[in-house]
């Protein structure tokens, strides 16, 4: 009788010392997945932020120009301020409705400096200019990396998830806290860099 109870102690051991393994193992397999999560975010907002940071430049640089249209400037103002104004944390990333608020701000912002290059091309004299085609190279080079920043989270977030969902990890995932990110989610077409024309042929 005696040995039955230690046999039984000995399994019961045994099988909790697999589950505490388990649950480690996932636990920490979590844990670096989700800070892979948050250093893309932190890639694709720092690259945002590189966006945001070229438009007074840009700004300044097009009302040396005479006459140009001040709507548009605005336009490309108040876009920004209300870009750089959504601010999404880390721990917001299971949040839908705050990440899609910063995607519209993104996207306003994107849509207002397209308009602006768009309507620099009627004046030759800003296009002949060294500091605009300067930073036309580069707000051109930032959309490229933004593209990249956002396909690089994405592909993270897509990771995490993967793992939050997949058993046994789901056992332990919803009781320790990890809840699935939101990943982006681009606009009909933007699965390309925004149709910029930035003059090149002068």
């Amino acid at each position: 009788m005696r040995s039955k109870g230690a046999i039984t102690l000995v399994v019961l051991v045994v099988v909790l010392g697999f589950v505490g393994c388990g649950a480690t193992s996932s636990y920490n397999s979590l844990v670096q997945s989700d800070e892979q999560v948050r250093e893309a975010w932190s890639n694709l907002q720092a690259t945002y932020q590189r966006r945001a940071d070229l438009i007074p430049n840009l700004v300044e640089t097009v009302q040396g120009a005479a006459d140009f249209e001040q709507e548009t400037l605005q336009s490309v103002t108040e876009a920004r301020a209300k870009a750089t104004s959504v601010q999404v944390s880390a721990e917001d990333l299971d949040n839908p409705q705050r990440l899609r608020q910063f995607q519209e701000a993104q996207s306003a912002l994107g849509k207002s400096l397209g308009r602006l290059l768009a309507v620099s091309e009627n004046y030759p004299k800003l296009q002949a200019t060294q500091s605009f085609s300067d930073l036309q190279a580069q707000l051109e080079g930032t959309e490229n990396r933004i593209t990249v920043a956002r396909r690089d989270y994405n592909s993270t977030v897509r990771r995490y998830n993967t793992q939050v969902r997949s058993f046994p990890t789901v056992v332990f995932a919803s009781l320790m806290g990890f809840k699935p990110k939101t990943p982006f989610e681009a606009e009909a077409g933007a699965e390309e860099a925004p149709d910029v024309d930035f003059g090149s042929d002068s």
